[in-house]
């Protein structure tokens, strides 16, 4: 059994706009209202909230004058705002996630359907008021539909995430093929080595590309008198650029993954501390406009999905300053250095490419350690977070080309 989530477009009627919009504002309203009694009663008397007794609040909120209109809004919309709230404060608890914030009206919009939605001559036919809305269902819906959440972007477009259950499990995991290392970078976005060259793919710089006719109508929006409807105006075309940016790097990001996935069995990556990384005032905003992490995801769902590995080595390996020929690590290593030559081989090495070389091998040796080398065990060989990953000898040369 596994699950799966398709993204469609919708292309709801006024009508149906005017409803989903009271259902958001229902919905963020609850959420706001649950989060804050869930605040004070833990200041009061040290407990938190169950969802049942969020729940059982509702009821009493629909009977009262000031707010009855909550009984507009389908019961189990708000029902599934509870749960989502509850597993907000489960994922803070656990260290998943950051405390649970209170939501805006301006910000992206959401409601979840938990059950009888249906997919009806292309388009998603939604219980209650909301009824039959258009979509743009580029792909077959396979499996049973778990739960669909609706949600407006701050440009104004909808969109409903279609969660399903099918039938069957992914592929056993298998490591025979080839090995790819991938040295993450911001000059070069990746550098990719199979055992037998090293490719270099481009940093798209996405909003660099869109910097100068984003700060143009920030201007503009900052001009408008707030609460006016130019001023909403201004903000939907600050947004659509924003969603522009988004969007083309999606599409690079899945390009990519998608290529290196079709391309190679096993990857390996570095688990870099982007978080802090970002703390750097310099490079804070291109470490962030170049996504590592959600380009390591791309490849973690792709690569589980065929049944692939995606190897994590720990982030203080020194594949920067190790060298790939003799193993000699020299002591430091400047950002500014883009290539070196080594003092005990005399090897020339271009700084990312040698990285590569050495992730990759760093993700053979991990695999011949964890005895996953061959198609039978098929088990689960991605390191656990700060493990303390070590090149320990040569020889890891020859196992390189036994794999690959």
């Amino acid at each position: 059994m596994r699950h799966q989530a398709v993204k469609v477009r919708l292309y709801p009627t006024i009508e149906q706009q005017t409803i989903l919009a009271q259902h958001f504002g229902c919905a963020r309203w609850w959420w706001n209202y649950a989060l804050n009694l869930c605040i004070e009663t833990y200041q009061a008397t040290g407990k938190g909230v169950t969802r049942c007794a969020l729940n059982a609040f509702l009821p009493k909120l629909k009977k009262q004058a000031c707010t009855e209109w909550l009984s507009e809004c389908y019961s189990q919309v708000l029902q599934a705002t509870t749960l989502n709230l509850v597993t907000a404060y489960k994922n803070f608890f656990e260290g998943r996630g950051k405390y649970p914030r209170f939501k805006a009206k301006k910000n992206r919009q959401s409601i979840q359907y938990p059950q009888s939605v249906k997919v009806v001559n292309g388009c998603l036919k939604f219980p209650g008021r909301v009824g039959l809305v258009k979509g743009k269902i580029h792909r077959s819906i396979e499996g049973t539909i778990k739960t669909v959440t609706v949600s407006m972007t701050p440009s104004g477009k909808y969109f409903a995430s279609i969660s399903v259950k099918i039938e069957g499990d992914n592929p056993s995991t298998n490591t025979e093929g080839k090995v790819a290392g991938i040295d993450l970078g911001l000059k070069d976005f990746a550098i990719v080595n199979d055992g037998s060259k090293t490719s270099k793919f481009a940093n798209p710089k996405h909003l660099a590309k869109h910097e100068r006719n984003l700060a143009r109508k920030q201007r503009k929006l900052a001009r408008k008198q707030k609460g006016s409807n130019s001023r909403n105006k201004a903000r939907k075309l600050v947004a659509r650029v924003y969603e522009r940016v988004s969007n083309v790097r999606q599409d690079y990001l899945h390009k990519l993954s998608r290529k290196l996935v079709d391309d190679n069995q096993v990857i390996v990556v570095e688990s870099l501390n982007t978080k802090g990384m970002v703390r750097n005032h310099k490079l804070a905003k291109a470490i962030s406009d170049v996504s590592w992490g959600m380009f390591v995801n791309f490849l973690s769902y792709k690569l589980d999905k065929e049944g692939k590995v995606l190897i994590e080595i720990e982030r203080w390996f020194p594949s920067s300053k190790l060298c790939s020929n003799c193993h000699y690590q020299v002591d430091e290593m400047p950002l500014d250095v883009r290539s070196w030559t080594c003092p005990s081989c005399g090897t020339h090495h271009d700084r990312d490419g040698n990285a590569s070389i050495n992730i990759r091998a760093e993700g053979i040796r991990i695999l011949s350690v964890s005895g996953t080398g061959t198609a039978a065990d098929g088990g689960d060989v991605r390191p656990k977070k700060g493990r303390k990953s070590k090149l320990t000898q040569s020889p890891v040369k020859s196992e390189a080309h036994a794999i690959a």
